[in-house]
């Protein structure tokens, strides 16, 4: 007699195609977040939008502490020592912008604490730096003739100029054999 053969594992693999990076990290970003308090990971990866630009190049959260009481949760910034006075001028303006975020009073304090600009690992900086400035060198003419050469029979003029961008990027970037 012959056995039936051993039913297959059912496939875990999903397949739905492409999925966006955020989707896959979403889960991981969830867990890191709530080992720190942050019930709401949107605060975390959304945190120009909540604070502004100005507030967020030079803070980051860092934690969110419960009371034992449950009367509001005290939410920790890291920030640099120059920027701590401006910083503590804003605590009430940061504090309603969360607890907008949140829907209700979920943070009752902001508790700032500084640092060094370098942060606490050697080579990584808290705070989004401004984008250093750098001069753009002109474009090598060979390499402008040759983005034009590519798009010169496209009739549409806005085809056609993104065709000679795209040209020039590809033929400007550095040889990687």
């Amino acid at each position: 007699m012959t056995r039936p053969p051993a039913p297959q594992p059912p496939n875990t693999r999903r397949m739905r195609g492409f999925e966006p990076a955020a989707g896959l990290l979403q889960d991981r970003i969830r867990k890191a977040g709530e080992t720190r308090g942050f019930a709401v990971s949107r605060l975390l990866t959304h945190w120009a939008e909540i604070v502004g630009a100005d507030t967020a190049t030079c803070t980051r959260p860092v934690k969110m502490g419960y009371g034992r009481e449950g009367m509001g949760a005290t939410l920790t910034l890291l920030t640099s020592g120059p920027m701590a006075p401006m910083i503590e001028m804003q605590k009430d303006t940061i504090r309603a912008r969360v607890n907008a975020c949140y829907g209700y009073n979920a943070v009752s304090r902001v508790m700032i604490v500084q640092t060094a600009p370098a942060g606490f690992a050697e080579g990584q900086t808290p705070f989004d730096a401004a984008p250093k400035k750098t001069s753009a060198r002109p474009p090598d003419p060979a390499v402008l003739s040759a983005a034009h050469d590519h798009a010169v029979g496209v009739a549409d003029d806005g085809l056609r100029q993104a065709l000679e961008q795209l040209a020039r990027n590809v033929l400007s970037r550095p040889k990687t054999r």
